[in-house]
């Protein structure tokens, strides 16, 4: 792996599990999602907040939204640290499902 797909500010975690095993026992819905998320969520991480933003929304779109909106929010805050706050994904602004420009 090239050194340039290392730089990120984004906690690292040692891995003691099998990624592929788990990312085989996420539920459809959600391995659709993490294969075309632009950080490398681990399996785990994706379905914790999947499950905590199902329980407030109580549907499936929802969460899935809320689960875009977070990964927008961690590439801002990387984009901001690494390339300057006049990056567009620093202000957000890049795979915005408001501008129709998300996933879906």
């Amino acid at each position: 792996m090239s050194a340039r797909n290392r730089r990120t500010n984004l906690r690292a975690k040692i891995r003691t599990r099998d990624p592929m095993q788990d990312f085989d026992c996420l539920p459809p819905e959600l391995r659709n999602w993490l294969a075309g998320a632009a950080l490398p969520w681990r399996p785990g991480s994706v379905q914790k907040v999947f499950a905590r933003a199902l329980a407030r929304t109580g549907d499936t779109g929802r969460a899935l939204a809320q689960l875009d909106a977070a990964e927008r929010k961690l590439v801002a805050r990387d984009a901001a640290a690494i390339w300057g706050p006049e990056h567009p994904a620093a202000r957000g602004t890049e795979n915005s499902v408001a501008d129709g420009s998300g996933r879906g």
